[in-house]
């Protein structure tokens, strides 16, 4: 996996794929992220900050996807998770 924790876009995509999780838009998000990041040094900063604008709004627009689905996506427990407003 390299240096560090994270995995690198390859290793995610291919493991998303074995599980048959491309279909998931948050887990997208994640490989797109960490496509990004590895893509950084390659990338003015003008860009970078450009895509990493795009992701955020693609993330937003996700948004009320996330509503109500937060126990089943992440496996949490417990008492109602209070929604944000705006």
């Amino acid at each position: 996996m390299g240096q560090s924790d994270t995995p690198s876009s390859q290793d995610l995509a291919r493991y998303l794929e074995e599980k048959g999780a491309l279909t998931k838009p948050w887990l997208l998000m994640q490989l797109r992220l960490s496509k990004l990041k590895e893509e950084k040094a390659s990338m003015t900063s003008d860009e970078y900050l450009l895509r990493i604008q795009d992701a955020h709004t693609d993330l937003m627009r996700m948004g009320p996807f996330w509503k109500g689905q937060e126990r089943q996506v992440f496996g949490l427990s417990g008492d109602p998770l209070p929604l944000a407003d705006g």
